[in-house]
Protein backbone atom coordinates (compact mmCIF):
# COMPACT_ATOMS: atom_id res chain seq x y z
CA UNK A 1 0.00 0.00 0.00
CA UNK A 2 1.36 3.49 -1.16
CA UNK A 3 1.76 6.00 1.90
CA UNK A 4 -0.22 9.52 0.96
CA UNK A 5 1.72 12.38 1.33
CA UNK A 6 0.02 15.44 1.39
CA UNK A 7 0.23 17.42 -1.43
CA UNK A 8 2.14 15.47 -3.32
CA UNK A 9 0.35 13.93 -6.81
CA UNK A 10 1.78 10.55 -6.94
CA UNK A 11 0.56 9.80 -3.81
CA UNK A 12 -2.59 8.54 -2.92
CA UNK A 13 -4.92 11.48 -1.79
CA UNK A 14 -4.82 12.05 1.97
CA UNK A 15 -7.69 11.85 4.62
CA UNK A 16 -8.70 15.59 4.66
CA UNK A 17 -8.41 15.72 0.61
CA UNK A 18 -11.33 13.00 0.51
CA UNK A 19 -13.21 14.48 3.39
CA UNK A 20 -13.55 18.02 1.66
CA UNK A 21 -14.36 16.15 -1.87
CA UNK A 22 -17.03 13.83 -0.44
CA UNK A 23 -18.20 17.04 1.82
CA UNK A 24 -18.72 18.92 -1.58
CA UNK A 25 -21.38 16.61 -2.68
CA UNK A 26 -23.36 16.95 0.21
CA UNK A 27 -23.21 20.76 0.99
CA UNK A 28 -24.51 21.27 -2.83
CA UNK A 29 -27.37 18.50 -1.91
CA UNK A 30 -28.15 20.63 1.58
CA UNK A 31 -26.82 24.68 1.60
CA UNK A 32 -30.08 25.39 -0.87
CA UNK A 33 -32.81 23.56 1.46
CA UNK A 34 -33.98 25.91 3.91
CA UNK A 35 -34.15 28.51 0.47
CA UNK A 36 -36.72 26.25 -1.37
CA UNK A 37 -39.85 28.09 -0.36
CA UNK A 38 -37.83 31.46 -1.29
CA UNK A 39 -36.99 29.63 -4.37
CA UNK A 40 -40.39 29.26 -5.13
CA UNK A 41 -41.68 32.76 -4.63
CA UNK A 42 -38.71 34.35 -6.41
CA UNK A 43 -39.88 32.21 -9.74
CA UNK A 44 -43.71 32.39 -8.73
CA UNK A 45 -43.20 28.57 -9.18
CA UNK A 46 -45.50 25.89 -7.72
CA UNK A 47 -43.42 24.02 -4.59
CA UNK A 48 -43.79 20.47 -5.84
CA UNK A 49 -41.90 22.15 -9.28
CA UNK A 50 -39.17 23.74 -7.29
CA UNK A 51 -38.82 20.64 -5.29
CA UNK A 52 -37.32 19.20 -8.74
CA UNK A 53 -34.24 20.85 -7.99
CA UNK A 54 -33.75 17.96 -5.30
CA UNK A 55 -35.39 14.87 -6.82
CA UNK A 56 -34.35 15.73 -10.46
CA UNK A 57 -31.37 16.74 -9.32
CA UNK A 58 -30.95 13.05 -7.74
CA UNK A 59 -32.77 11.43 -10.84
CA UNK A 60 -29.38 12.79 -12.98
CA UNK A 61 -26.72 11.83 -10.37
CA UNK A 62 -28.49 8.76 -10.39
CA UNK A 63 -27.61 8.15 -14.17
CA UNK A 64 -24.38 10.03 -14.26
CA UNK A 65 -23.27 6.94 -11.48
CA UNK A 66 -23.73 4.46 -13.84
CA UNK A 67 -21.00 6.38 -16.43
CA UNK A 68 -18.86 7.89 -13.94
CA UNK A 69 -17.77 4.76 -12.56
CA UNK A 70 -16.82 2.78 -15.62
CA UNK A 71 -15.03 6.15 -16.69
CA UNK A 72 -12.76 6.12 -13.37
CA UNK A 73 -12.09 2.46 -14.10
CA UNK A 74 -10.83 3.09 -17.31
CA UNK A 75 -9.49 6.75 -17.51
CA UNK A 76 -8.54 6.44 -13.64
CA UNK A 77 -9.74 7.97 -10.54
CA UNK A 78 -7.73 11.63 -10.98
CA UNK A 79 -8.82 12.81 -14.24
CA UNK A 80 -12.60 12.23 -14.29
CA UNK A 81 -13.03 13.86 -10.48
CA UNK A 82 -11.15 16.93 -11.88
CA UNK A 83 -13.49 16.90 -15.03
CA UNK A 84 -16.16 16.55 -12.87
CA UNK A 85 -15.32 19.23 -10.23
CA UNK A 86 -14.56 21.85 -13.33
CA UNK A 87 -18.41 21.06 -14.97
CA UNK A 88 -20.13 21.52 -11.25
CA UNK A 89 -18.33 25.08 -11.12
CA UNK A 90 -19.27 25.87 -14.52
CA UNK A 91 -23.52 24.81 -13.77
CA UNK A 92 -23.00 26.74 -10.64
CA UNK A 93 -22.47 29.69 -12.31
CA UNK A 94 -25.17 29.15 -14.65
CA UNK A 95 -27.77 28.51 -11.48
CA UNK A 96 -26.86 31.34 -9.82
CA UNK A 97 -27.70 33.81 -13.45
CA UNK A 98 -30.95 31.50 -14.13
CA UNK A 99 -33.65 34.25 -15.04
CA UNK A 100 -36.35 31.60 -15.27
CA UNK A 101 -37.33 28.26 -13.23
CA UNK A 102 -36.88 26.36 -16.17
CA UNK A 103 -33.15 27.36 -16.60
CA UNK A 104 -32.27 27.34 -13.23
CA UNK A 105 -33.60 23.55 -13.24
CA UNK A 106 -31.48 22.61 -15.89
CA UNK A 107 -28.21 24.30 -14.45
CA UNK A 108 -29.03 22.19 -11.34
CA UNK A 109 -29.13 19.06 -12.93
CA UNK A 110 -25.53 20.28 -15.07
CA UNK A 111 -24.65 20.63 -11.14
CA UNK A 112 -25.01 16.75 -10.68
CA UNK A 113 -21.72 16.62 -12.15
CA UNK A 114 -20.33 16.91 -8.75
CA UNK A 115 -21.71 13.11 -7.56
CA UNK A 116 -17.86 11.73 -8.98
CA UNK A 117 -17.47 13.23 -5.36
CA UNK A 118 -19.55 10.80 -3.66
CA UNK A 119 -18.79 8.04 -6.39
CA UNK A 120 -14.91 7.82 -6.55
CA UNK A 121 -13.34 8.44 -3.12
CA UNK A 122 -15.52 5.37 -1.64
CA UNK A 123 -12.78 3.36 -5.18
CA UNK A 124 -10.17 5.44 -4.16
CA UNK A 125 -10.02 3.94 -0.45
CA UNK A 126 -10.91 0.30 -1.62
CA UNK A 127 -7.65 0.85 -4.68
CA UNK A 128 -5.62 0.62 -1.69
CA UNK A 129 -7.05 -0.87 1.42
CA UNK A 130 -9.48 -4.39 2.17
CA UNK A 131 -12.41 -4.67 2.45
CA UNK A 132 -12.60 -4.52 6.55
CA UNK A 133 -9.95 -1.32 6.37
CA UNK A 134 -12.05 0.37 3.70
CA UNK A 135 -15.19 -0.07 5.78
CA UNK A 136 -13.49 1.16 8.88
CA UNK A 137 -11.75 4.41 6.56
CA UNK A 138 -14.87 5.27 4.77
CA UNK A 139 -16.78 5.41 8.16
CA UNK A 140 -14.16 8.10 9.18
CA UNK A 141 -13.87 9.87 5.93
CA UNK A 142 -17.78 9.89 6.34
CA UNK A 143 -18.08 10.77 10.13
CA UNK A 144 -15.74 14.02 9.06
CA UNK A 145 -17.73 14.83 6.16
CA UNK A 146 -20.96 15.40 7.78
CA UNK A 147 -19.89 18.16 8.86
CA UNK A 148 -20.61 19.42 5.67
CA UNK A 149 -24.80 18.38 5.57
CA UNK A 150 -24.36 19.20 9.79
CA UNK A 151 -23.44 23.16 8.95
CA UNK A 152 -24.68 23.34 5.60
CA UNK A 153 -28.42 23.95 5.95
CA UNK A 154 -27.79 26.19 8.90
CA UNK A 155 -25.24 28.15 6.95
CA UNK A 156 -27.72 28.50 3.78
CA UNK A 157 -30.56 29.44 6.03
CA UNK A 158 -28.34 32.23 7.61
CA UNK A 159 -27.15 33.68 3.93
CA UNK A 160 -30.78 33.12 2.49
CA UNK A 161 -31.91 35.15 5.28
CA UNK A 162 -29.24 38.07 4.75
CA UNK A 163 -27.99 38.28 1.21
CA UNK A 164 -30.99 36.38 -0.35
CA UNK A 165 -30.73 32.58 -1.69
CA UNK A 166 -28.59 33.51 -4.57
CA UNK A 167 -25.51 33.39 -1.52
CA UNK A 168 -26.33 29.97 -1.06
CA UNK A 169 -24.89 29.03 -4.17
CA UNK A 170 -22.07 31.39 -4.45
CA UNK A 171 -20.65 29.71 -0.61
CA UNK A 172 -21.07 26.27 -3.08
CA UNK A 173 -18.82 27.48 -5.73
CA UNK A 174 -16.30 29.26 -3.65
CA UNK A 175 -16.23 25.96 -1.50
CA UNK A 176 -15.89 23.98 -5.00
CA UNK A 177 -13.22 25.92 -6.29
CA UNK A 178 -11.04 25.58 -2.96
CA UNK A 179 -11.74 21.57 -3.45
CA UNK A 180 -10.86 21.47 -7.24
CA UNK A 181 -7.46 23.41 -5.85
CA UNK A 182 -7.27 20.95 -3.02
CA UNK A 183 -7.91 17.57 -4.96
CA UNK A 184 -5.58 18.51 -8.20
CA UNK A 185 -2.74 19.29 -5.99
CA UNK A 186 -2.84 16.57 -3.32
CA UNK A 187 -4.88 13.18 -5.20
CA UNK A 188 -2.46 11.11 -7.13
CA UNK A 189 -3.98 8.09 -9.49
CA UNK A 190 -4.99 5.53 -7.13
CA UNK A 191 -6.39 2.85 -9.86
CA UNK A 192 -3.32 0.97 -12.03
CA UNK A 193 -4.81 -1.74 -13.31
CA UNK A 194 -7.09 0.37 -15.60
CA UNK A 195 -9.31 -1.57 -18.58
CA UNK A 196 -8.24 -1.31 -22.02
CA UNK A 197 -11.37 -0.12 -23.10
CA UNK A 198 -14.56 1.62 -21.44
CA UNK A 199 -17.35 -1.02 -23.41
CA UNK A 200 -15.48 -3.71 -21.55
CA UNK A 201 -16.11 -2.07 -18.17
CA UNK A 202 -19.80 -1.67 -19.29
CA UNK A 203 -20.02 -4.90 -20.17
CA UNK A 204 -18.57 -6.19 -16.78
CA UNK A 205 -22.17 -5.14 -14.99
CA UNK A 206 -23.87 -8.15 -15.66
CA UNK A 207 -20.89 -10.14 -13.65
CA UNK A 208 -22.05 -7.82 -10.49
CA UNK A 209 -26.02 -7.91 -11.60
CA UNK A 210 -25.07 -11.77 -11.15
CA UNK A 211 -23.55 -11.51 -7.69
CA UNK A 212 -26.26 -12.39 -4.31
CA UNK A 213 -23.97 -10.26 -2.42
CA UNK A 214 -23.73 -6.78 -4.81
CA UNK A 215 -27.29 -6.88 -4.48
CA UNK A 216 -27.36 -7.19 -1.15
CA UNK A 217 -25.26 -4.66 0.10
CA UNK A 218 -27.09 -2.64 -2.78
CA UNK A 219 -30.31 -2.92 -1.98
CA UNK A 220 -29.16 -2.25 2.25
CA UNK A 221 -27.61 1.29 0.96
CA UNK A 222 -30.48 2.19 -1.17
CA UNK A 223 -33.01 1.85 1.15
CA UNK A 224 -30.94 3.19 4.22
CA UNK A 225 -30.08 6.39 1.71
CA UNK A 226 -34.08 6.26 0.69
CA UNK A 227 -34.71 7.35 4.22
CA UNK A 228 -32.13 10.41 4.22
CA UNK A 229 -33.28 11.68 0.53
CA UNK A 230 -37.27 11.06 1.68
CA UNK A 231 -36.58 13.41 4.53
CA UNK A 232 -34.68 15.68 2.36
CA UNK A 233 -37.47 15.74 0.02
CA UNK A 234 -40.71 16.53 3.05
CA UNK A 235 -39.01 17.88 5.27
CA UNK A 236 -38.63 21.61 3.93
CA UNK A 237 -42.49 21.56 3.30
CA UNK A 238 -43.02 19.77 6.74
CA UNK A 239 -40.98 22.67 8.63
CA UNK A 240 -42.24 25.54 6.35
CA UNK A 241 -45.98 24.63 6.15
CA UNK A 242 -46.80 22.66 9.14
CA UNK A 243 -44.56 24.29 11.45
CA UNK A 244 -44.23 27.17 10.71
CA UNK A 245 -40.32 27.89 10.94
CA UNK A 246 -38.48 30.53 8.95
CA UNK A 247 -35.36 29.26 6.86
CA UNK A 248 -32.91 30.63 9.48
CA UNK A 249 -34.61 27.87 12.09
CA UNK A 250 -35.11 25.42 9.14
CA UNK A 251 -31.43 24.95 8.79
CA UNK A 252 -30.39 24.91 12.68
CA UNK A 253 -32.79 21.57 12.63
CA UNK A 254 -31.47 19.85 9.69
CA UNK A 255 -28.12 19.72 11.60
CA UNK A 256 -30.08 17.51 14.14
CA UNK A 257 -30.01 14.52 11.72
CA UNK A 258 -26.69 15.26 10.25
CA UNK A 259 -25.00 15.16 14.42
CA UNK A 260 -27.11 11.94 14.34
CA UNK A 261 -24.65 10.90 11.17
CA UNK A 262 -21.75 11.86 12.15
CA UNK A 263 -22.07 10.19 15.21
CA UNK A 264 -23.21 6.95 13.35
CA UNK A 265 -19.80 7.24 11.49
CA UNK A 266 -17.49 7.55 14.46
CA UNK A 267 -18.94 4.34 15.88
CA UNK A 268 -18.82 2.36 12.30
CA UNK A 269 -15.12 3.77 11.89
CA UNK A 270 -14.64 2.73 15.68
CA UNK A 271 -16.07 -0.51 15.84
CA UNK A 272 -16.43 -1.99 12.40
CA UNK A 273 -13.30 -4.58 12.68
CA UNK A 274 -15.05 -5.91 15.53
CA UNK A 275 -18.34 -6.21 14.80
CA UNK A 276 -18.06 -7.05 11.02
CA UNK A 277 -19.67 -4.98 8.35
CA UNK A 278 -23.03 -7.23 8.02
CA UNK A 279 -23.60 -6.77 12.29
CA UNK A 280 -23.12 -3.24 11.88
CA UNK A 281 -25.58 -2.68 9.03
CA UNK A 282 -28.38 -4.62 10.88
CA UNK A 283 -27.78 -2.46 13.82
CA UNK A 284 -28.03 0.88 11.77
CA UNK A 285 -31.16 -0.36 10.28
CA UNK A 286 -32.83 -0.86 13.26
CA UNK A 287 -31.85 2.17 15.44
CA UNK A 288 -33.06 4.26 12.21
CA UNK A 289 -36.26 2.51 12.00
CA UNK A 290 -37.08 3.50 15.86
CA UNK A 291 -35.64 7.11 15.21
CA UNK A 292 -37.96 7.10 11.71
CA UNK A 293 -41.51 5.82 14.03
CA UNK A 294 -41.20 8.50 17.06
CA UNK A 295 -42.34 11.69 15.56
CA UNK A 296 -45.23 9.69 14.21
CA UNK A 297 -46.11 8.40 18.05
CA UNK A 298 -45.43 11.93 19.51
CA UNK A 299 -47.46 13.74 16.80
CA UNK A 300 -50.47 11.59 17.39
CA UNK A 301 -50.11 12.17 21.02
CA UNK A 302 -50.61 15.91 20.65
CA UNK A 303 -46.79 17.01 21.06
CA UNK A 304 -46.72 18.89 16.73
CA UNK A 305 -43.60 20.42 17.77
CA UNK A 306 -40.20 21.29 15.87
CA UNK A 307 -38.45 18.67 18.47
CA UNK A 308 -40.89 16.37 18.40
CA UNK A 309 -40.25 16.08 14.20
CA UNK A 310 -36.52 16.62 14.19
CA UNK A 311 -34.99 15.23 17.11
CA UNK A 312 -35.78 11.89 16.78
CA UNK A 313 -33.95 12.50 13.35
CA UNK A 314 -30.73 12.09 15.29
CA UNK A 315 -31.62 8.43 15.41
CA UNK A 316 -32.28 8.26 11.20
CA UNK A 317 -28.81 9.71 11.18
CA UNK A 318 -26.94 7.87 13.43
CA UNK A 319 -28.36 4.67 11.84
CA UNK A 320 -27.23 5.72 8.28
CA UNK A 321 -24.08 6.21 9.70
CA UNK A 322 -23.64 3.04 11.38
CA UNK A 323 -24.99 1.08 7.82
CA UNK A 324 -23.88 3.36 4.58
CA UNK A 325 -19.95 2.78 5.07
CA UNK A 326 -20.57 -0.87 5.96
CA UNK A 327 -22.84 -1.12 2.61
CA UNK A 328 -20.96 0.75 0.35
CA UNK A 329 -17.51 -0.72 1.45
CA UNK A 330 -19.65 -4.31 0.41
CA UNK A 331 -20.26 -3.33 -2.43
CA UNK A 332 -16.81 -2.33 -3.67
CA UNK A 333 -15.17 -5.57 -2.29
CA UNK A 334 -17.78 -7.83 -3.71
CA UNK A 335 -15.23 -7.31 -7.13
CA UNK A 336 -12.76 -5.24 -6.46
CA UNK A 337 -11.34 -5.18 -9.83
CA UNK A 338 -15.05 -3.38 -10.68
CA UNK A 339 -14.40 -1.55 -7.64
CA UNK A 340 -15.43 1.81 -9.67
CA UNK A 341 -18.71 0.12 -11.48
CA UNK A 342 -19.79 -1.26 -8.59
CA UNK A 343 -19.62 2.19 -6.56
CA UNK A 344 -21.36 3.78 -9.92
CA UNK A 345 -24.04 0.72 -10.38
CA UNK A 346 -24.48 0.98 -6.29
CA UNK A 347 -24.71 4.73 -6.06
CA UNK A 348 -27.17 4.98 -8.74
CA UNK A 349 -29.44 2.23 -7.49
CA UNK A 350 -29.19 4.53 -4.12
CA UNK A 351 -29.82 7.70 -5.77
CA UNK A 352 -32.49 6.46 -7.91
CA UNK A 353 -34.64 5.35 -5.50
CA UNK A 354 -33.58 8.61 -3.49
CA UNK A 355 -35.12 10.48 -6.17
CA UNK A 356 -38.07 8.63 -6.31
CA UNK A 357 -38.84 8.49 -2.83
CA UNK A 358 -38.45 12.19 -2.41
CA UNK A 359 -40.24 13.45 -5.58
CA UNK A 360 -42.91 10.96 -4.76
CA UNK A 361 -43.20 12.17 -0.71
CA UNK A 362 -42.72 15.70 -2.26
CA UNK A 363 -45.61 15.67 -3.71
CA UNK A 364 -48.02 13.88 -1.49
CA UNK A 365 -47.50 16.22 1.55
CA UNK A 366 -50.54 18.59 2.01
CA UNK A 367 -51.72 20.83 5.22
CA UNK A 368 -54.19 18.11 5.40
CA UNK A 369 -51.39 14.84 5.39
CA UNK A 370 -49.58 16.30 8.18
CA UNK A 371 -46.17 14.65 8.60
CA UNK A 372 -47.36 11.08 7.91
CA UNK A 373 -46.88 10.33 4.69
CA UNK A 374 -42.97 11.31 5.43
CA UNK A 375 -43.00 9.23 8.15
CA UNK A 376 -44.65 6.10 6.68
CA UNK A 377 -41.81 6.21 3.76
CA UNK A 378 -38.86 6.49 6.05
CA UNK A 379 -39.81 3.78 8.01
CA UNK A 380 -40.55 1.46 5.43
CA UNK A 381 -37.14 2.27 3.65
CA UNK A 382 -35.70 1.48 6.93
CA UNK A 383 -37.16 -1.73 7.26
CA UNK A 384 -36.27 -2.39 4.07
CA UNK A 385 -32.81 -2.31 4.66
CA UNK A 386 -32.92 -4.83 7.63
CA UNK A 387 -34.56 -6.99 5.39
CA UNK A 388 -31.51 -6.66 2.78
CA UNK A 389 -29.06 -7.03 5.32
CA UNK A 390 -30.38 -9.67 6.82
CA UNK A 391 -29.98 -11.65 3.11
CA UNK A 392 -26.39 -10.39 3.11
CA UNK A 393 -25.99 -12.28 6.10
CA UNK A 394 -28.26 -15.39 4.65
CA UNK A 395 -26.10 -15.55 1.74
CA UNK A 396 -22.62 -15.42 3.42
CA UNK A 397 -23.90 -18.44 5.73
CA UNK A 398 -24.71 -20.72 3.00
CA UNK A 399 -21.07 -19.55 1.10
CA UNK A 400 -19.55 -20.80 3.91
CA UNK A 401 -21.84 -24.13 4.33
CA UNK A 402 -21.07 -24.63 0.96
CA UNK A 403 -17.26 -24.02 1.64
CA UNK A 404 -17.09 -26.65 4.17
CA UNK A 405 -18.95 -28.62 2.15
CA UNK A 406 -16.23 -28.54 -0.26
CA UNK A 407 -13.27 -29.25 2.17
CA UNK A 408 -14.98 -32.00 3.39
CA UNK A 409 -15.27 -33.57 -0.20
CA UNK A 410 -11.72 -33.37 -1.20
CA UNK A 411 -10.45 -34.35 2.58
CA UNK A 412 -12.99 -37.70 1.75
CA UNK A 413 -11.66 -38.04 -1.65
CA UNK A 414 -8.09 -38.17 0.10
Amino acid sequence: MQKSVFLKRNTPPSLLTLVLVTGMGALNLNIFLPSLPAIAGYYDADYALVQLSVSGYLAVTAVLQLFIGPLSDRYGRRPVMLTSLAIFLVATILVILAPTITMFLAARALQAAVVASLVLPRAMIRDVVGAEEAASRIGYVTMFMSVVPMVSPALGGFLAGLFGWHSTFVAAFLFGFVVFVLFYFDAGETHHHRSTSIWRQFAAYPELFRSRRFWGYALTASFSAGAFYAFLGGAPYVANTVLDLEAESIGAYFAIIAVGYMVGNFLSGRYTRTVGITSMMIWGSIVASIGALIPMFLFLAGYVDPLAFFGPTFLVGMGNGLTLPSANAGMVSVRPHLAGSASGLGGTLMIGGGAILSSTVGATLTPETGIYPLIIAMFLTMVGAMFASAYVRHVDKLAATEAQDRLGFDGASR
